[in-house]
């Protein structure tokens, strides 16, 4: 089947470049691009060939995040493939909420974290709540000088986005200090806490992820995913997995707090546009 909202890229035998390409929305992931997604991500993995897989979102943006409309008939559970095994997405109120959510935000990117292939987060411009989700899903992250990293979820009264990753990301303080602030950081500041591995200038983006994926390629394709393995398994065994299933949790007693305060999943108050242009991602 043909991808609707990404391109996929051979710029080396070796390496696959998913590239999400709905810039009108910024990037903002809807329902159509997870799952165009999941399904380039499942090729490249399948695909003996590749060795190293390359995220990157067509300019201006990376992602601005979750987009929360339904622009097409598609249907969750109905017209897309399951990612986790949870049903239920068309019952009332919080049910719903938390089987869609467990679906396409949190099972999503944790699938996508575990992938049997090291990948890379190339980061440009903006990069708002959801579109953190997918580049910390990333085993490495690259940004351009002028990218900017944004979780601004608590502004809206949820704890952060599903993908709770902030204090292992960014350390305990800093992560309270991004979540309550609820500011943008620059691509320094995000290198300075080790979230993000190499600052370079945005017309060298490109060439510097395919430069370092090609350097990763050279290695033993087993050892490299066996040491992928090992550090992931480090931080489940750190509780990693445990402490984001925690968060979710809690993000979900702030959705059902805000129901019933606002008759709504966010606090309004915190829904102002963003300074971006065009359709408005909330990220959840």
């Amino acid at each position: 089947m043909p991808f609707e909202t990404i391109v996929v890229e051979r710029p080396d035998p070796r390496i696959a470049r998913i590239v999400m390409n709905r810039p009108e929305a910024r990037n903002a992931q809807d329902l159509e691009m997870t799952y165009d997604i999941d399904r380039a991500f499942d090729r490249a993995v399948l695909d003996d060939d590749v060795k190293v897989i390359i995220l990157a979102g067509a300019d201006p943006h990376f992602s601005a995040g979750h987009d929360l409309r339904q622009t097409n008939a598609k249907k969750l559970g109905v017209d897309f493939p399951h990612i986790s095994s949870w049903g239920g997405f068309a019952e009332p109120e919080a049910a719903g909420r938390f089987a869609r959510e467990q679906e396409i935000y949190l099972q999503a990117t944790r699938r996508w974290r575990n992938l049997g292939k090291p990948t890379i987060a190339a980061v440009q411009g903006k990069c708002i709540a959801g579109g953190l989700m997918l580049a910390w899903a990333c085993d490495l992250i690259v940004a351009s000088e002028d990218a900017t990293f944004l979780d601004p979820v608590v502004a809206m009264g949820v704890c952060g986005v599903e993908w709770f990753v902030h204090p292992w990301e960014l350390g305990p303080r800093k992560a309270k200090e991004m979540l309550w602030r609820a500011k943008a950081w620059t691509a320094e500041e995000a290198r300075a806490t080790g979230m993000v591995n190499h600052v370079v200038p945005r017309a060298e983006l490109s060439k510097f992820v395919l430069d370092l994926a090609a350097e990763i390629t050279a290695k033993p394709a087993f050892a490299v995913r066996m040491t992928k393995e090992a550090i992931n398994r480090t931080l489940d065994i750190m509780c990693q997995n445990d402490s984001i299933e925690q968060a979710f949790a809690y993000h979900h007693l702030c959705h059902a707090q805000n129901m019933a305060l606002f008759g709504r999943a966010v606090d309004p108050s915190g829904m102002a546009p963003t300074t971006l242009k065009g359709p408005r991602a909330a990220a959840e």
